[in-house]
């Protein structure tokens, strides 16, 4: 009989659900950040359930047995230390789980903006009546900043409402299935300013840190919205408060931040043209036991020594072939 492997589960206070199932497959063991590093040594895998924590570089060294890191989640920025890179370690994520609930969140927070309902709701708290005239989204011009399978459920509902998609990613191409035209991200500068709405769905890496900055702000129009569902550090946001201020850009709709959570001394909090959610743009009802059967499936298929599904390319920083390059 093959030997059961051992689990690390890192957890921040709350283990998944569905610890049972995990349990008869294999050895589990429970750790906290702070516990990481003693229930490490012997283990195969590592379940990253608090995939917010920066706790698995620090235990690294105790690693000594380690093949496989699972990520609760679609990002893996955090898991991407050298260490990690230079190492044997297969790292997957949790790819599928999130695309359909953030390509909804988007289609909702343009919904909001187009017609104004972000309005509505604090004039109804204010027991105030304003008539407005709305927007058509049918027909508005989209960019989806990274063309991953998140990039791509947020270019089909968009299209499907009407809206007019195109794409950015790493190699520029046309006649792409869900975006038709697709940009290289690294000539952003010269189209931002044809797009009625910016959408950001792209990985964290190198080269998307900072992606939009001061000057790729200037380039927007006046009446563009930024949409950002991917990382918090994909945007300057300084710089982005700055815009929203002086009236440069007509609205942001922010799921991510640089800092988590969003200090109480944010201007972000007070703007009335700027939609603030918890880091939940992909959290629907039954996401965590998702994430878990995600696992197990792959958990199953390495202990009876199968392939395993969504590896990350841990140069690039998401699963090879997510983009149709």
């Amino acid at each position: 009989m093959t030997k059961q492997p051992t689990v690390v589960v890192l957890h921040g206070g709350t283990t998944p659900s569905a610890t049972s199932e995990i349990e008869r497959v294999a050895e589990v063991r429970y750790a906290t950040g702070e516990q990481l590093a003693e229930a490490l040594p012997g283990a195969d895998v590592l379940f990253v359930w608090h995939f917010r924590s920066d706790a698995v570089r620090a235990a690294w060294p105790a690693a000594d047995s380690l093949r496989w890191i699972h990520a609760a989640s679609a990002g893996v920025d955090r898991l991407l230390f050298p260490e990690l890179l230079d190492s044997e370690v297969v790292l997957t994520n949790s790819r599928g789980v999130f695309d359909r609930p953030m390509a909804e969140y988007v289609l909702g927070a343009v919904l909001s903006f187009a017609k104004d309902l972000h309005t509505s709701v604090r004039f109804q708290d204010r027991e105030h009546w304003q008539h407005r005239e709305t927007e058509r989204i049918e027909g508005k011009k989209v960019l989806v900043v990274g063309t991953g399978p998140i990039g791509r459920a947020i270019a089909g509902l968009l299209g499907a409402a009407g809206m007019a998609v195109s794409g950015a990613g790493r190699v520029a191409r046309s006649g792409d299935p869900d975006f038709g035209d697709v940009h290289a991200s690294t000539e952003l500068a010269g189209v931002l300013g044809d797009f009625d709405y910016v959408v950001l769905a792209a990985p964290l890496t190198e080269q998307t840190k900072g992606l939009i900055d001061a000057d790729a702000l200037a380039r927007f129009k006046p009446t563009a919205r930024l949409i950002n569902v991917g990382r918090g550090e994909l945007v300057v946001q300084d710089d982005l408060v700055r815009a929203l201020q002086e009236q440069r850009l007509a609205g942001a709709a922010l799921d991510v931040f640089e800092t988590e959570p969003l200090p109480e001394s944010s201007p972000l909090w007070e703007m009335p043209n700027v939609l603030v959610s918890p880091h939940m743009s992909g959290d629907t009802v039954g996401w965590t036991d998702e994430l878990v059967h995600l696992f197990l499936s792959n958990l199953r298929g390495y202990a009876e020594g199968g392939q395993l599904r969504n590896v990350v390319d841990k140069q690039r920083g998401y699963v090879s072939g997510s983009e149709r390059n």
